[in-house]
């Protein structure tokens, strides 16, 4: 019996030692344990840590905008509608960006803060052609605001959240997803075409437009502005790059108004076989379909087309010029006009280089200015 007693205490300590480590994961001891980063320790994820990170900076900083519209009924008589966007602060004095869309026609604008405290809203001042709009509000305080990123140097894959107020009554919303593609071209309810386009699956649904567009540090890269289709998220919302919106930011700061360059052309991209067919250079370019009577590009003699040419389903007027370079730079979609434009304002140059007659020609613009709205 005395002989057993060690052998037993072996037994037992040998199988206390193997049920204690089996409840360790594979391959970890005891400095790694102790090394875990706090969001693992806290039961987050690092991206959830991320997530809510940038939440939480910048949750207060976005607000919900309700407008007051009249409308027209079928009687021809005269009703109150209401309007809910979305918006975000850009400077503790109460200045904030939205879309157009979201202010336009508006007899009153009230904008809530994230702690549920409402204001009078007035418009400084709009950028129709970009959707964009910045107003403000007087808190008597300051408020947080918003870091503006960079636009240009976007990613597709990249990791982007929105914040906003979907369907008007969710005020506060996260979604997440990634930068699906750059440069898309949509088309409004208005008809209008709005270019350079960031697309996310990001979940954007109606009330979220205006709302920040913010990479993983917070910073914003984009307003959301569009969805396809008419039923609400399928995957697939748009935002202005938020490079726009600061070249508009930086025309108030310097003018106290916010003028819209106007160069009075209607374009359309050729490139490759198209343009080999219809004798043009296959590098591309933006072919000149209009050029509208008393604009600056009639002023600077640029050329509409001679006549209309079916090409496929589609007819295309040729004959007029076609512009390969902008300040310079090589023309490689309807983009590059755009956001060139976008730097201008009425009065400021712009040198484009043409196609004409089978040579290059430089000519340069003198931009005319868009009536001021405000």
């Amino acid at each position: 019996m005395k002989l057993l007693r060690p052998f037993v205490w072996a037994v037992f300590l040998v199988a206390l030692f193997v049920a204690a480590t089996r409840y360790l994961p594979p391959s970890r001891d005891a400095s790694r344990i102790w090394a875990e980063p706090a969001s693992a320790a806290s039961g987050f994820t690092s991206d959830e840590q991320n997530n809510i990170d940038v939440y939480k900076a910048s949750s207060d900083a976005t607000v919900n905008i309700t407008s007051i519209v009249y409308r027209e009924d079928w009687f021809f008589g005269e009703y109150q509608g209401q309007g809910a966007g979305s918006g975000f602060i850009i400077n503790p004095d109460g200045q904030i960006l939205t879309n157009n869309h979201v202010v336009t026609g508006t007899a009153q604008l009230t904008v809530t803060l994230s702690d549920k405290k409402t204001y009078k809203a007035k418009i400084l001042g709009v950028d129709t052609r970009n959707d964009l709009a910045l107003i403000k509000i007087d808190a008597g305080r300051k408020l947080p605001a918003l870091h503006l990123g960079d636009s240009d140097g976007l990613v597709v894959g990249q990791k982007v959240l929105a914040i906003g107020n979907p369907f008007g009554q969710f005020g506060g919303t996260l979604t997440t997803g990634v930068v699906s593609a750059l440069g898309r071209s949509i088309q409004t309810e208005e008809s209008r075409q709005l270019e350079g386009m960031i697309q996310t699956d990001a979940a954007i649904n109606p009330g979220n437009s205006g709302g920040p567009l913010l990479d993983s540090h917070g910073s914003v890269i984009g307003i959301n502005t569009a969805i396809y289709g008419q039923q609400g998220n399928i995957g697939l919302g748009f935002a202005m790059p938020v490079n726009r919106a600061k070249a508009m930011l930086e025309e108030f700061q310097q003018h106290g108004y916010i003028s819209r360059p106007t160069l009075g052309i209607q374009t359309v991209w050729v490139s490759g076989d198209l343009a080999d067919m219809l004798s043009l250079p296959t590098r591309g370019g933006l072919l000149i379909q209009r050029v509208e009577r008393g604009s600056a590009a009639e002023a600077a003699g640029l050329r509409g087309p001679r006549q209309v040419v079916v090409v496929g389903n589609y007819q295309i007027g040729v004959g007029g010029d076609l512009i390969t370079e902008v300040d310079g730079q090589a023309v490689e979609s309807n983009e590059t006009l755009t956001r060139l434009m976008g730097r201008k304002r009425g009065g400021d140059t712009l040198d484009l280089t043409v196609y004409r007659n089978g040579g290059s020609h430089k000519i340069s613009v003198k931009l005319g200015e868009a009536p001021r709205q405000f």
